[in-house]
């Protein structure tokens, strides 16, 4: 298998701090995956060397994400705003970096939250200029940004496939690429296939996610499908795991992303589960 299998750090932990990596580092190395995505929603916390030092140790590569804040949002048509989200970017860009990764994907352009109206023309030019900006830095780094797209109660900037990739070609970097998401593909897309065809070979991440964020297959979600069309589009990136319970993550991003419910307690049963069946998943939609 050419794909990467990662595993989402908020599977084990509600942080980033040094106790908080080195236990996600360890637990997902134990349950066989290739690559830890890291959350830089608690970047203030972050021992950007120490954490290296534990991925390097445990031969795992490293993915970060993040979404911004309402009061540090590129979507936002006041200056000061825009601002403030600019500087979260460019910091999560150097976290990155730092910590051996060459990829930072999510919700880069706006908070991760419900909107009240639809995404102005103004607030959309920021996004654009602002990740214009961004992906100049990043190509010089040899690093690349990922538009994941969220559902309408997550923000009101991309929500498809579709927009994504006008968002993307707007921004006119080849350094930009999407990321899908099958939990929020479900909410959104007409399905899980025809929207991988659509993004084709700019697509530069996947996160897995049941459509109630709980055990893979435990769900309505056509996982079969969705990985054959991944195999159609000779697609060879990373493919993490995400899970969301109210029993790890931290209480502020539960509210962020509405985790009110325990969908598990056990993130070392979930994740070996979640590791078998997306390698079965791979090997059963690999070109015979």
């Amino acid at each position: 298998m050419s794909n990467r299998i990662g595993v989402h750090a908020l599977v084990w932990v509600g942080g980033t701090d040094p106790a908080a990596v080195r236990e996600a580092v360890a637990r997902s190395a134990a349950a066989g995956y290739d690559l830890l995505e890291l959350s830089l929603h608690d970047a203030v916390n972050l021992d950007t060397a120490a954490a290296r030092a534990e991925l390097e140790a445990a031969g795992l590569g490293v993915a970060c994400s993040r979404g911004l804040a309402f009061d540090a949002d590129i979507s936002s048509a006041d200056p000061a705003v825009v601002e403030r989200g600019a500087q979260l970017l460019a910091d999560s860009l150097v976290t990155t970096r730092e910590l051996g990764g060459t990829h930072l994907t999510g919700a880069l352009y706006s908070a991760l939250g419900k909107y009240g109206a639809p995404l102005t023309s103004a607030g959309r030019a920021n996004v654009v200029r602002v990740l214009r900006e961004v992906a100049a830095e990043a190509a010089g780094h040899g690093m690349t940004l990922g538009l994941e797209i969220c559902n309408r109660y997550e923000t009101n900037v991309i929500n498809t496939a579709h927009d994504a990739l006008v968002l993307a070609d707007d921004i006119g970097a080849d350094n930009v690429t999407i990321h899908l998401d099958t939990y929020h593909m479900n909410i959104e897309e007409d399905d899980l296939v025809r929207p991988v065809y659509e993004v084709g070979a700019r697509l530069g991440y996947v996160h897995i996610g049941e459509n109630h964020r709980g055990y893979l297959g435990s769900g309505h979600l056509d996982f079969g499908a969705f990985f054959h069309a991944l195999a159609d589009i000779g697609y060879g990136g990373p493919i993490t795991f995400e899970s969301f319970s109210s029993a790890v993550v931290s209480p502020g991003l539960s509210s962020d992303l509405a985790v009110w419910r325990n969908l598990w307690s056990d993130g070392a049963h979930l994740a070996e589960h979640a590791r078998a069946f997306i390698a079965g998943q791979l090997a059963a939609s690999a070109p015979r």
